[in-house]
C-alpha cells in the first residue's frame, strides 16, 4: 500500500475546472456587456484625404456609417461597390458615410482607390486612434451604424447583410425626419 510521492496531490479536482470555466464565462459576459453598454459613439477625429478634420461631434444630428477598411482586404473590396450603392440610395435622406482606411494601409493606395472608384463619401486615413476609440477595431471590414443621437445601432464585423442594413438605415433616417 505504498503511494508514489511524485504523483501525490497532482490530480486536479473537477471543481477546479468548473471554477475556471465559470470565471472564463463571467469574463466573456462582462466583456460583452462592457461593449454593449458602450452604445454611444466615441469622441473620435478622422483625418480626411483632403487633410480636413472631421469629428464624431461634427456628425451629431445625422445618421451615419463609419466603415473601417483596407485596400489589402478582399472582403472590403468586395463590399465597397454595395457600400457606394447604399450611400447613394440614402444620401438624399441625410445619410453620411466615413470610410476609414486602417493605419497600415499605404496612403497612396487609399488615394488611388478612392479616385479611380470615385468614392462619393468621405474617406479618412486612420493613425490608429479612431480604430482604438471604436473598441480597438482590428478586423476589416468593420462598420458601425450610428443614429442622430450618437447611439451605435449596429456593429458589423465582415460584410453586412445589406437587406438588414437597408432596413436599419431606412428606420433611423425616418426617425430623423419626424
Amino acid at each position: 500500500m505504498s503511494s508514489n510521492p511524485s504523483t501525490a496531490g497532482t490530480r486536479t479536482s473537477p471543481l477546479r475546472y468548473l471554477i475556471a470555466a465559470v470565471v472564463a464565462v463571467a469574463i466573456a459576459v462582462a466583456g460583452y456587456f462592457a461593449f454593449a453598454g458602450q452604445q454611444r459613439v466615441p469622441d473620435a477625429t478622422f483625418t480626411l484625404l483632403s487633410g480636413q478634420k472631421l469629428t464624431t461631434a461634427d456628425l451629431k444630428g445625422k445618421v451615419y456609417l463609419v466603415n473601417f477598411w483596407a485596400t489589402s482586404c478582399d472582403t472590403c473590396m468586395k463590399e465597397m461597390p454595395q457600400m457606394v450603392e447604399t450611400y447613394n440610395r440614402y444620401k438624399g435622406q441625410g445619410l453620411e458615410f466615413v470610410a476609414v482606411a486602417m493605419n497600415y494601409d499605404a496612403p497612396m493606395y487609399v488615394t488611388n482607390y478612392t479616385e479611380t472608384r470615385q468614392l462619393p463619401f468621405k474617406v479618412a486615413m486612420d493613425d490608429g486612434s479612431a480604430a482604438k476609440q471604436f473598441g480597438n477595431v482590428q478586423l476589416t471590414p468593420t462598420t458601425f451604424v450610428v443614429d442622430k443621437d450618437g447611439k451605435i445601432l449596429k456593429r458589423y464585423v465582415g460584410e453586412p447583410q445589406f437587406a438588414e442594413l437597408d432596413q436599419l438605415l431606412a428606420k433611423a433616417l425616418k426617425a430623423t425626419s419626424t
